[in-house]
Parts: C-alpha cells; structure tokens; sequence
C-alpha cells in the first residue's frame, strides 16, 4: 500500500510516499521504449523529510542531483539507489558550504534549478545555496531554455547583440535554431520592432519574383535544393549588406525565413502551377495537344495522359514522378507513340535519352531501328525545361536544349568532366 505523506504544488516536484510503512522519495524522470513517464523511489528518513517539508531549496538542490541518475537508467535500467541515498545527508544535512563543495564533485541538472528561478550568475560561480535564495515552486521552463540557447551560443563564440536577439525572436528561432521559421511579432519587444521589420524588408526585397519550386524526383513535396540555396544567398547578401552589424545567426534566420515561406507558396499550388508559368499553361496543356503520352518508370508501371485531361500533360507527368520516384526507381519515359518517339530520364545521372523511330518494323521480320542521343541534365530545371519542350514540340524541338550525343560513351566522359569541374 501506498500513501503519499507530502507534496508541493508542482506535481513534478519529487513527493515523500509511504510505501509498506517504509518513507520514500518518488519522482517521476525519463521515459520507457514506448514513451510512457518512468517513476523511480529510493528510501529517506524522518530527518530527510522534515528538511523537504521546510526546505524548498534543499528539495530542489536533491531533485537536481537524482535527475542524472534516473537519466542513467535509461529506459528500463534500474535506479543506482545507494548512489542517490548517498545525495540525501550531503545535500540535506550538510553545512551551505558542504552542499557548495559537493556540488562541485556530482553531476546535476543546472536547467532544473534554473527554470525554478536560481540566480544565474551564483550558480556559475559554484555558490548552488546562495543561488537558490530566490527559488520558487512554480517552474518556468522558457527561462532554462533561454539559458541553454544562449550557453550553446556561448560555445559556438557568439554573442547577439539586441537586434540580432529581436530577429531570432521574430522568427521563433531564438529558443531552438531548427524549428522552421515563422512571424512572431508579438515576441519583439516594441521599441525594437521597427528595426527588425526594416531588416525584413531588405530581405524581401532582395528575393522578390524569386521562388522554389518542388522537385518531384525525391517525393511530391520535395523542395528543389537549388533554389533554395540560390534564395538564401541573395537574402545573406544583401542583408549584410544593408545591416552589417548583424549577427550570422540573425542573418540566417532571415534568409531561412524567406526561403520556408517561398517552399509553403509553392506546396500551395496545383503541381502543374508550380512546374509552370501561367502563360506556358495553355500552350503546355491539354486542349491544344491532340496525341496521348504514354508514362513509364524503371519498375514498369504506366500511366497514360489523354487529350481531353483537364491537367497539364507536364503536370500530370510530375505528379505520376512524385508519386513513384525512389532511390531504387530513378528512371522515367514519356512516350508519344504516335509520333515514334519519346525521352527517358535519368535521374541518378543527371541525364536524358531522345529516342526517334527512323523505320518501323513490318513485313519479313524486319526490326524497328531507332536513333537514341544523350545530353546531361542541369538539375531540376533542367529536367522541367526538357519535359515541357518535349510535350510541346516532340524530339525535334529538344535540339536547342542540350548538347546531344550519339554515343553512350561520349555521355560518360562528357558526366565525368562536369564532375571533376
């Protein structure tokens, strides 16, 4: 039987049970392999408890101490009791400046205290008593992540001065750098958010009719690399340029979110708005082509595009890329068969095949004999360059738009001079 003898207002705080008449601590730390909160005890004595009852910062201080150990559990090990029962008389018995030493020897968990409202300052400097004066009850766990931001800062040598800090603010970005930006103006303080939407303005500036498309060879909501990293240098250019006080890290969150925004514009759009400008789509579309495509992968699954289709052939044809595209399934076709001819993508070599029917096979068992040339391929622009020129022009019209081979060989070398560039 179980009996909880005493307990502070935050349930995390660790509580004081009675268990089968015998006194235990008992805090909850970690998780189990399926994620459900572990719980850990360890005996105490009536002189542990009355220090707990009446020591707000003596709990804490043994509450920091037993976190590494539960830590160390992981997620089904046991407690080290004797290690934490050996915490108990150091840390709740002990003279100030005992505690102070010992805390100089342990592990402990700094953001714990920290987010109880620990004096910073005191902490560093080793002095865990006297920096525990000011402790609450109540947790606030943005003040121990705003330590642990500005400590991993600290590690990489920067330092934000008040306009960076407002910048990473406003973009969400100033707790934790990989959460995907966004517009926080409420995060800034006033007298600073004038400046920081003057920083922001010369970034959206820079980028203005640029965008980042998708690239459906690695999945349907793929973003397309290069894009990206043509959008973010432009931003970074001239960012520094026009605040040239600013931090890397305010730099980068910028241009990071004009870039986020630039990929959810994009995700926004019917796929064939995203491979296409509005003017192409008439032009592309499928009330002015009168033959039906034929699409292919490696794996040999097809799909057919119709005249009639209220989608793009290029649109459809991305689509059916998105959907079917994997490490293992790199290749794709488009067949006009009517016409003879058709175009095979390579997407592991950032190549492309023509392929032309000169004669046709018929009577006597003669074989169709085909003309086949090969051109490297600039990326995914090139690759959507290629497609939408093909679906609108056939084979002839990809002649300006590469430079053709007849011989795989000559493709290979011509691979590995852009490779050794």
């Amino acid at each position: 039987m179980t009996d909880i003898v005493f307990t502070r207002r935050s349930g995390w705080i660790p509580n004081v049970i009675r268990e089968h008449g015998e006194l235990k601590l008992m805090l909850g730390a970690g998780a189990d392999a399926n994620h459900s909160p572990r719980t850990f005890t360890f005996s105490i004595t009536e002189a542990h408890l009355a220090v707990i009852r009446e020591d707000l910062a003596r709990h804490l201080l043994l509450w920091s101490a037993v976190l590494p150990l539960c830590d160390a559990a992981g997620t089904e090990g046991r407690l080290d009791e004797e290690a934490a029962v050996a915490l108990l008389d150091p840390i709740l018995l002990s003279a100030p400046a005992d505690v102070d030493a010992l805390f100089q020897r342990v592990r402990w968990d700094k953001g714990r205290l920290i987010a109880h409202g620990a004096d910073i300052g005191l902490l560093e400097s080793g002095q865990v008593c006297a920096a525990m004066r000011a402790a609450t009850e109540t947790s606030d766990g943005k003040r121990a992540q705003e330590y642990h931001a500005y400590r991993r800062r600290a590690e990489r040598g920067v330092v934000l001065g008040p306009l960076d800090a407002a910048i990473l603010k406003y973009t969400g970005q100033y707790l934790h750098g990989a959460t995907v930006p966004k517009r926080i103006p409420d995060a800034v303080d006033t007298t600073l958010l004038p400046q920081v939407m003057r920083v922001i303005a010369t970034a959206e500036q820079a980028c203005a009719g640029m965008r980042i498309g998708r690239d459906p060879r690695r999945g349907k909501r793929a973003t397309d690399k290069r894009a990206w990293d043509r959008m973010a240098t432009t931003v970074d250019a001239a960012v520094r340029r026009a605040h040239p006080e600013l931090a890397d890290d305010a730099v980068r969150t910028v241009s990071f979110l004009m870039c986020s925004e630039a990929v959810d514009r994009s995700r926004s759009m019917p796929l064939e708005d995203d491979e296409e400008t509005a003017g192409d789509r008439a032009e592309f579309g499928g009330s002015t082509r009168k033959r039906i495509l034929t699409f292919t992968d490696d794996k040999g699954v097809e799909k057919k595009w119709l005249p009639d289709s209220p989608r793009t052939a290029t649109g459809e044809f991305w689509e059916f890329v998105g959907d079917r595209s994997a490490a293992d399934n790199e290749v794709f076709t488009i067949e006009d068969e009517e016409r003879g001819e058709g175009i095979q993508l390579h997407f592991y070599a950032d190549s492309i095949a023509r392929v032309t029917t000169v004669h046709e096979g018929g009577g006597g068992g003669s074989e169709p004999e085909y003309q086949v040339e090969y051109s490297l391929v600039d990326g995914i622009d090139g690759y959507r360059t290629l497609v939408s020129t093909f679906v609108r022009g056939g084979c002839a019209a990809l002649g300006p738009h590469g430079s053709w081979m007849a011989d795989a060989a000559d493709l290979e070398r011509a691979r590995r001079r852009r490779d050794a560039e």
